[in-house]
């Protein structure tokens, strides 16, 4: 179940990605996973890492799981679609704009796909963010030379939708738990519990992340533990998560933060990697 394409990555940088600890997540896994499931898939690092021929993969912001099913079932026509796309600010504000009018919710998958994965690569520091109306407001990053189009990639991430059997859903992350079978491995990657007044990110859904929401994800850990299915959660370091997971297998790692708006608040933080295994 190990990855060897090299094609085979992430295509999109979402908030709150693991490629940097994925040795580590990886490292501490179980043996023999024979379906898999990550109900806050984001970037999908670990995913893609692993290639599980059974995937159950969710998550709530929409625009992203619609890239993810237009990559499987037409990944021609979107990078067709993303040549047309141009590496200037007059356009990226244009099609940043589109989700402003009625007009857009006519558009096709295709093209809300294709329009994602432009303003994943073009706006700065790949910061993939909506406000509380659920419109893009990330600025354009001004980069020389972004990978908008990425063929060979796509075409290697289609290539692993259709040949195993991966689920694709755009659900709240309980309906996903609910249904799984005893043999599932569920690797948990949910917004962070803030660590600092200033450092909570959920708005790459425009829905916010509570303390009860936190509250919640422990209850449906626990009822993953009573169904046997083992799991494994990241989160941030603090006094409030260790005190929900403390009857639990916990490992502290180094993480830098790979999504901020000043550089500078980019420095290694610890984060927990909690496990019922």
């Amino acid at each position: 179940m190990k990855n060897t394409n090299t094609l085979i990555a992430p295509v999109l940088k979402w908030a709150g990605g693991k490629r940097q600890i994925l040795k580590t997540i990886v490292s501490l896994l179980p043996q023999n996973i024979s379906a898999y499931c990550e109900p806050f898939v984001g970037g999908g690092a670990l995913l893609f890492n692993l290639l599980p021929k059974v995937a159950y993969v969710n998550d709530i912001a929409p625009e992203l799981i619609n890239v993810y099913r237009v990559i499987k079932n037409n990944v021609e026509g979107l990078i067709n679609f993303l040549k047309q796309y141009r590496n200037e600010p007059e356009f990226f504000y244009q099609v940043r704009s589109w989700d402003r009018n009625k007009e857009y919710f006519s558009l096709s998958m295709l093209e809300k796909a294709a329009r994602t994965l432009y303003l994943n690569k073009t706006c700065y520091n790949g910061l993939y963010r909506v406000n509380s109306k659920g419109q893009f407001n990330s600025p354009f990053g001004n980069y020389a030379r972004p990978n908008i189009v990425n063929a060979d990639g796509l075409r290697a991430v289609s290539g692993y939708f259709n040949s195993a059997k991966v689920s694709l859903t755009s659900v709240d992350y309980a309906d996903v738990l609910g249904t799984l079978p005893k043999n599932c491995f569920v690797y948990l990657d949910p917004p962070y519990h803030p660590i600092s007044k200033t450092s909570s990110f959920v708005s790459y859904t425009g829905n916010g992340f509570s303390r009860d929401e936190q509250i919640r994800l422990r209850e449906n850990c626990e009822d993953l533990t009573l169904r046997g299915i083992k799991f494994m959660l990241s989160q941030s370091f603090s006094e409030f998560t260790m005190g929900l997971y403390s009857h639990y297998n916990i490992t502290t790692v180094e993480a830098k933060r790979a999504i901020n708006s000043k550089g500078n608040r980019r420095g290694k933080i610890p984060e927990l990697i909690i496990r019922n295994y």
